[in-house]
Formats: structure tokens, C-alpha cells, sequence
């Protein structure tokens, strides 16, 4: 199994996932602009989208789109307990919340990475991502984690995006249950691991 990543993308979800499951896969990363890999593949041949993170998984299959990369790596260890069972109401609540970040949260931070966007959108743009950052904050209020007292897939999903913050230039002040959030994240073995592998943290 290979996972196609780049460092600090959000491709740096289902790399927590599969560390978190405890699953054996290869990292291979993508060069942003030339679309190569570093074992010498084209990634446009492997994932026409040209977007991390991809999944090749061991009979040649390509799974793409975090939300469900990740839902796949859960139901692979389903004892890792990072997905609720399907078919059940848990489930959904986390497909859900899944949902909720990757539209609402994922692609709120999109306009403020592109250097092409009006400043006067800049500021709407963090103004959108204010007011889902003050819903995320009173539910986790209520609990350890998006889902309760149990760490899932949504939990790795949203702490990489917590981590665009600095860069993206919204200050998570405001906030501080997310920041609470992302430190307990943030000192979990499998994070740890995840981000030195990519470079984001110092061994």
C-alpha cells in the first residue's frame, strides 16, 4: 500500500489514520509543481485530479479524496476503533462530520492560500472560517474529541487543517478550546510519527 502525499497537505490525515491503525504502507511524495514522484512516477497517471493524498493499494487500485481514504484505512482495523461500525448512526455522524470539515472548513482555508484572491475576499473568507471554528469549539466543549471520548479519523482530519493556520494567517486566539484540542492531538504517538516522517517535526 502507498500513500501519495505532500508535507503539511491534507494528506497528512490519512497518514495519521494509517499510523494510528498501525498499518505498514509506503510514503511517497509528490513534487508540487512537476506532478512527479519520488520513485519516478507520473502522479497524473495515477490520480488524473493531480491532488494528494492518493492510496494505491495492494491489487493496483487508486483511492482518492481523503474523507474516504480515510474511512477505508478505519473499516481496514475496525479494533482501532477510528470509525464507528457501518450502518450505524455513529457512522453516520462521523460521515457527517467528515462532510462538514472537508466543505466548510477544508475549502474555507482554500481562498487564503491563492495569491489571486481580493483581499476584500481574504477577509470574508476568514470571516466564514471564524464562524466554523466557533461551532467546532462548542462541541468540543462537550468532549475530548469531534465524536466523543474516542479519537477517529475526524480528529486527524481536523487537526491538519488547524495546522494551516499559522500559514494561512488566522489567528486561532479566539479560540481557545481548538488550541487545547490541537496540542492534545499534537502529542499523540501516531501524529508524532506522522509529522516527522514528513518533515514537520524534528526527530
Amino acid at each position: 500500500m502507498k500513500l501519495f502525499f505532500l508535507p503539511g497537505t491534507c494528506s497528512l490525515s490519512p497518514h495519521i489514520a494509517l499510523r494510528e491503525a498501525g498499518i505498514p504502507f509506503e510514503l511517497v511524495r509528490v513534487g508540487r509543481k512537476d506532478k512527479q514522484t519520488t520513485d519516478g512516477e507520473d502522479f497524473l497517471g495515477i490520480n488524473p485530479k493531480g491532488m494528494v493524498p492518493a492510496l494505491r493499494l495492494d491489487d493496483g487500485a487508486v483511492l482518492t479524496e481523503g474523507p474516504a481514504i480515510v474511512q477505508y484505512i478505519a473499516d481496514l482495523k475496525p479494533e482501532s476503533n477510528l470509525a464507528p461500525a457501518n450502518g450505524t448512526l455513529a457512522r453516520y455522524r462521523l460521515q457527517e462530520t467528515l462532510n462538514f470539515l472537508s466543505t466548510e472548513v477544508h475549502k474555507g482555508f482554500s481562498p487564503l492560500f491563492n495569491p489571486k484572491t481580493p483581499e476584500d475576499y481574504r477577509v470574508l473568507a476568514k470571516d466564514l472560517l471564524a464562524a466554523r471554528f466557533a461551532l467546532l469549539e462548542a462541541r468540543l466543549a462537550q468532549s475530548p474529541f469531534l465524536m466523543g471520548d474516542t479519537f477517529t479519523v475526524a480528529d486527524g482530519y481536523l487537526f491538519t487543517m488547524l495546522g494551516w493556520a499559522p500559514h494561512a494567517r488566522v489567528d486561532l486566539a479566539p479560540w481557545p478550546g481548538l488550541q487545547a484540542y490541537r496540542a492534545r492531538i499534537a502529542a499523540r504517538p501516531a501524529v508524532v510519527a506522522a509529522m516527522t516522517a514528513e518533515g514537520l517535526l524534528k526527530p
